[in-house]
């Protein structure tokens, strides 16, 4: 029989990126499937998740966790108790870390391990936050999800991690919000950038070490060079880097780059779909969720065949050393052929729809009961 689970979807960060989508879709399906399921959540998100997962309980936090350090205090506290009000079989913790005396089998999601091997792609605090976690998960929880083969090969590899309680659970994509765009979708949201029917190279997510975004706006200048219409090349996340000014300085005489921050989420399809290519060149990823929702809107992807990307990309996508002048070849290449963009472009949306949070949530639902049982 499937226990009740309690999701701790208050550990997901405000920035509303790729991992409040994990969480989003994986709720979503959960609900679809008929999971019994309980979600606890910060106050502001009570109403969204009772949207999002009608069937479910939703247990809206108390306004201190909105502050870091009291979540991860509450985490620890409160979350077993709520845990026994609801009358969970088992909590999930979505985000790497997870309360240490639950009374009760506790799955945690390690969405990656980039913090183990790639330390100096990140702040030293946010290393060493995310390091420990990491490392109590991998012993005390009952068993651990992770959204790829990769990275369940790098946390036996890097932290000698008991293989047996590893599962892995791909993510989904969203068809709703990540589709084919329309002529009106992508004028919507190029009008909005200042672009005003200007051909683009899309890039989206974090403007951190880690995503390789200084030497894709290097490899850009030297893609682009002597175009008689070059595109813009967008850069839309937060949490910037200050090598990503660094870089954007360097070569402002020459292209055109624009740092729009955070799109909301109905512009994201418009964004994605619009592109001419969707850059992403990062140097190692948990899963890639980025790469999988410009598949499903349609548009050409650059990536590199580092860690996850490649089980994400197979042979639908192009790509790239991490270096710049690979990025400007391979992105060059792109550019100046039509048709590998229209082949990429098909190939990647049929591949993307192989990914559905409807399997996710399934794999989950199995990490559940291997849990209890």
């Amino acid at each position: 029989m499937t226990p009740r689970v309690l999701v701790d979807a208050a550990a997901v960060p405000a920035d509303r990126g790729a991992l409040i989508r994990y969480v989003d879709g994986l709720v979503t399906a959960l609900d679809r499937i008929g999971a019994d399921l309980a979600v606890v959540c910060q106050r502001a998100d009570g109403e969204r998740y009772g949207r999002l997962a009608p069937n479910a309980r939703v247990i809206p936090g108390p306004p201190s966790i909105t502050n870091r350090a009291a979540r991860l205090a509450w985490e620890q506290t409160s979350l077993p108790v709520v845990a026994q009000q609801v009358r969970a079989g088992v909590i999930h913790a979505p985000y790497y870390s997870m309360p240490l005396r639950a009374g009760l089998p506790t799955v945690a999601t390690v969405h990656d391990v980039t913090w183990f091997t790639d330390p100096d792609q990140h702040s030293a605090v946010k290393a060493s936050f995310f390091r420990s976690a990491i490392r109590t998960s991998a012993r005390h929880a009952t068993r651990v999800i992770v959204p790829s083969k990769a990275t369940r090969e790098e946390m036996i590899r890097v932290l000698a991690a008991d293989s047996t309680r590893i599962d892995v659970a791909y993510h989904g994509v969203d068809t709703a919000l990540f589709h084919r765009p329309d002529d009106r979708e992508v004028r919507r949201v190029t009008g909005r950038l200042g672009l005003h029917g200007r051909p683009y190279v899309a890039y989206l997510g974090a403007l951190e070490p880690r995503k390789n975004v200084p030497n894709l706006i290097r490899g850009f200048a030297r893609a682009v060079e002597g175009l008689a219409e070059p595109p813009v090349l967008v850069l839309a996340g937060g949490v910037r880097d200050a090598g990503v000014d660094e870089a954007v300085s360097e070569v402002a005489d020459k292209v055109r780059v624009v740092l729009p921050g955070y799109l909301a989420f109905a512009d994201l399809s418009g964004f994605l779909g619009g592109a001419q290519v969707v850059a992403f060149p990062s140097r190692g990823e948990g899963f890639g969720l980025p790469v999988l929702e410009a598949m499903a809107c349609g548009a050409p992807v650059l990536t590199t065949h580092r860690t996850s990307l490649p089980e994400v990309g197979g042979d639908a996508v192009a790509y790239t050393e991490p270096d710049a002048d690979s990025i400007g070849r391979e992105l060059r290449a792109l550019l100046t052929s039509p048709d590998r963009r229209g082949q990429l472009a098909s190939a990647g949306r049929s591949r993307a729809m192989e990914f559905t949070w409807q399997a996710s949530a399934e794999a989950h639902l199995l990490c559940y009961q291997r849990a209890v049982e």
